[in-house]
């Protein structure tokens, strides 16, 4: 019997994944690569909320594990995954950059938010307000990282590509068993395919479509992130993401001729210089309407457990929450209830039968 069946490789069935595995642990991951939202991601990560200029949840305790997490994996599966690029916020006016001000004088951003502008110029791009630098930021190569992930469980033998059959999950007390392997425990994380879950899709995970642009601008020279009503990394050799759009109604993976405009359009805006578009991605972010991770222990069966909901910021939550769910799972340390699946009442209320409490 092993310890943890896993279904889901995207990022955060990865970091579930390595963390049980650094603590010992033995696994098996079930993927079936529907969900690509982790695969397209631009892979940006950053501690602040740059549209109102507010600090992400919980981001000095997430910096602190996303370091060292990344960087271990990045010696373990010898690959470079982890950029730290400086992010410049484009200010589009005085009110802008007196906002930014007042911002990084807060005591939660001053780590965060240089109280210093940017006033460099770079060819291709107006900037008459200047910007500003948010510290700690960076991208990581998420693609690169999930073909890395897959070959070397591949190469373990503790991998199928396969979809996901809910009803030949046999659940006991003491062990769930699929597909002949006997676990102690399983882990979804699933991404928007949550929904298709019979023990979590009562649970409310949204979806948000996101499109992006591989766009090739060699005259550019950008050697880090400018973000204004889009964001354009540099991901070398004159090649750059440019990202990305938020449609709350497509939950489709299709890429469409409405957001490429938009991006091309917002793009022409910021950068005034020739670019090829290279490629065109889409996916559905599983994102929550509270914009809160949805982590924790089925409350009927207490060997099925969700980690989901990593929404826009999965390169950042993805190493937390699963730290979070593995120490709740082995040392019965209690979830933070900002993330705790039993905050939603709904999802409680739907596992009462004939008037039993679950």
């Amino acid at each position: 019997m092993i310890d943890y069946i896993i279904v889901g490789a995207g990022l955060a069935g990865i970091a579930f994944a390595e963390t049980a595995l650094d603590n010992g642990k033995s696994i098996y991951v079930f993927n079936d690569q529907s969900q690509n939202s982790s695969k397209i991601a631009g892979g940006l990560y950053n501690p602040v909320i740059l549209k109102r200029f507010s600090e992400v949840w919980n981001a000095k305790e997430q910096l602190e594990l996303l370091y060292p997490f990344y960087n271990k994996l990045e010696v373990k599966l010898e690959q470079k995954f982890d950029y730290k690029l400086p992010l410049l916020r484009k200010f589009y006016s005085a009110e802008e950059q007196n906002n930014w001000f007042t911002a990084s004088d807060k005591p939660n951003l001053t780590q965060f938010l240089s109280p210093e502008l940017v006033t460099k110029k770079w060819q291709h791009i107006d900037s008459p307000f200047n910007y500003g630098e948010v510290l700690y930021s960076g991208y990581l190569d998420t693609p690169l990282l999930l073909d890395s992930y897959k070959n070397y469980l591949i190469k373990n033998s503790i991998y199928t590509e396969t979809t996901f059959d809910y009803s030949k999950l046999i659940v006991n007390e003491d062990y769930v068993g699929y597909d002949g392997i006997q676990a102690k425990h399983i882990v979804f994380a699933e991404g928007f395919g949550m929904l298709a879950n019979p023990f979590f899709n009562s649970l409310p995970l949204d979806g948000t479509k996101g499109e992006l642009l591989l766009i090739k601008a060699p005259e550019l020279n950008l050697e880090l992130i400018v973000k204004s009503s889009i964001f354009i990394l540099p991901v070398g050799n004159g090649y750059y993401k440019v990202g990305a759009t938020y449609n709350w109604e497509d939950k489709t993976n299709i890429p469409t001729e409405v957001a490429k405009k938009e991006l091309t359009d917002n793009l022409k805006d910021l950068i005034h210089c020739d670019f090829e578009i290279i490629e065109h991605y889409a996916g559905v972010r599983p994102t929550v309407k509270d914009r809160r991770p949805l982590v924790g222990t089925h409350p009927l069966y207490q060997n099925i457990h969700v980690l989901n909901g990593l929404g826009t910021r999965g390169v950042m939550l993805a190493p937390a929450m699963a730290n979070d769910l593995f120490n709740h799972i082995e040392h019965q340390m209690p979830l933070d209830k900002n993330i705790d699946i039993l905050r939603i009442k709904t999802f409680v209320s739907s596992l009462y039968q004939n008037g039993q409490k679950c």
